[in-house]
């Protein structure tokens, strides 16, 4: 039998079927409001310095118009604009030329962009004018494969592009100029701020208008980070440090443009650094390829291996950074709950009875163990109470305890016990008042022995509305010492 010879062979891919192939290419883009960013990124790089979004409703068809004042359609030989290379050569941007020639800060390179129009509505209407000052219109449908341009009638031309899309998708009828705003605000957040472009958000059916500031982020901006420098080039950092949350991610850009909302989507990032949600913020790699279908994919090739090592000297000066931060916020917890317990001990002392609660010994001064809770068992004068002040210069050289602290007044010893006083004119009254249960002993000649420990020296003076003055005290007295609040009052 025969052998039969099996010769190598070698060739060129191509396209079986154009229409299958722009068809895929059309629906690849899941995301209408990523289609929105990517039409205003095509105003960005005509140079337009206005753009204005408008979503309204006409005739019953729900509309999405966005309008410019660049340079609009590149001009053909004619200065018309240049539709049929637009029409005819998808996936292949004259962008792409245009950074291969050199220039900077176009972002579109695969000439798929327009397609996307498939993703919010059924037809789409470009205008431009040429440079004879005449208006020209490009017209394309969902799901067929021609396109016609034709001249439009205008009273006046006006500059850059418009773009118009209707009807809407059935479940884009919901899309509200808010969501758009806020989209573009993060999207977009460093190309607004590097091109200066004002961006205004007009919906008609909410009757309300939105300008598009770029995203501020809460937190601590940090300084001094690591930089991350790779062969292919530097990336740009702008990291914060906030309150733990579980909204807080650090975006991973490209020129500008956000590719991923969570760097740590991505599997060499999903570690604590990035996870903890204590990070907001920005990574922006000018260098990295994105599939051309979504924008939101990396092609993990060799530039973004070359990233993930760069990263990790920055990884680390995170990671130290946010366990400070927690340790920090630890020891004001535990300070917290210190004096959460302190205030309770402090009210539970002074609202309990001293006699059956003696356990801490609360008036001791320096020097003594012991301690006697002295009250008098009738009304009448106070003996010398000039020890109060010693005493109180001795408690003042020490760190005072949470029980030492002054508390609600518990008593008043007023003296004289009633007086009459005249409208309109007033009477030093001599009181003591303190913030523990007065009992102290009396010695044989019925005065006391001495002041009770916690009790403060008053004198206030009594202004009466009526001839009779009142029997009972209310004040608020401060003193170098301590400070009492009068919440009730007591006449013996």
């Amino acid at each position: 039998m025969a052998k039969t010879s099996v010769r190598a062979s070698s060739g060129r891919l191509r396209i079986g079927d154009d229409w299958n192939a722009i068809t895929i290419i059309a629906l690849s883009q899941s995301n209408p409001l990523k289609a929105v960013a990517e039409f205003v990124e095509n105003c960005i790089d005509a140079h337009a310095r206005r753009v204005t979004i408008t979503r309204g409703k006409e005739r019953g068809a729900h509309y999405l118009r966005i309008a410019d004042d660049g340079e609009g359609i590149p001009r053909d030989e004619a200065g018309a604009p240049n539709f049929k290379y637009v029409a005819t050569h998808i996936c292949d941007s004259i962008k792409r030329r245009l950074k291969e020639s050199g220039a900077q800060g176009l972002q579109g390179e695969f000439g798929i962009g327009l397609l996307s129009f498939w993703t919010i509505g059924n037809e789409l209407l470009l205008t431009s004018s040429g440079t004879d000052g005449r208006i020209y219109q490009m017209s394309m449908r969902k799901g067929e494969p021609g396109y016609q341009v034709i001249p439009k009638r205008t009273l006046l031309p006006s500059p850059g592009t418009e773009l118009l899309i209707k009807p809407l998708l059935a479940g884009l009828r919901q899309l509200s100029g808010e969501k758009i705003q806020w989209y573009l605000a993060s999207e977009l957040r460093d190309r607004i701020r590097q091109s200066g472009v004002k961006i205004t958000v007009i919906d008609r059916q909410a009757r309300k208008e939105y300008a598009v500031e770029p995203r501020q982020f809460p937190g601590q901006l940090l300084h001094q980070l690591p930089p991350v420098v790779t062969p292919l080039g530097e990336v740009y950092l702008e990291i914060y440090l906030s309150e733990p949350g579980a909204n807080n991610r650090v975006g991973l850009y490209r020129g500008g443009t956000r590719v991923l909302e969570d760097l740590a989507q991505l599997e060499p990032f999903q570690r604590a650094s990035w996870t903890a949600g204590y990070l907001q913020g920005i990574v922006d790699v000018s260098f990295l390829n994105l599939t051309p279908g979504t924008r939101t994919g990396i092609i993990q090739d060799e530039a973004f291996s070359a990233f993930c090592v760069a990263m990790a000297p920055l990884e680390e000066a995170l990671r130290s950074i946010i366990e400070a931060q927690q340790r920090a916020e630890e020891e004001r917890t535990s300070e917290h709950i210190l004096r959460t317990i302190q205030k309770a001990f402090r009210e539970a002392l002074l609202a309990l009875p001293a006699e059956e609660y003696d356990w801490f010994d609360i008036h001791v001064r320096r020097g003594r163990s012991t301690a006697t809770r002295p009250a008098p068992d009738q009304a009448g004068d106070w003996a010398d109470i000039s020890g109060l002040e010693t005493g109180r210069q001795e408690v003042e050289q020490r760190q005072k305890q949470f029980f030492e602290f002054a508390g609600p007044l518990y008593a008043v010893l007023a003296s004289p016990a009633s007086c009459v006083v005249a409208v309109g004119e007033g009477r030093n009254l001599r009181a003591i008042g303190g913030a523990t249960s007065l009992r102290a002993p009396c010695n044989s000649s019925g005065r006391h022995s001495r002041a009770v420990a916690g009790w403060t020296t008053i004198t206030a003076r009594l202004r009466p509305f009526a001839r009779r003055a009142s029997q009972g005290l209310r004040a608020c007295v401060s003193q170098p010492s301590r400070a009492i609040s009068f919440v009730r009052t007591k006449q013996w």
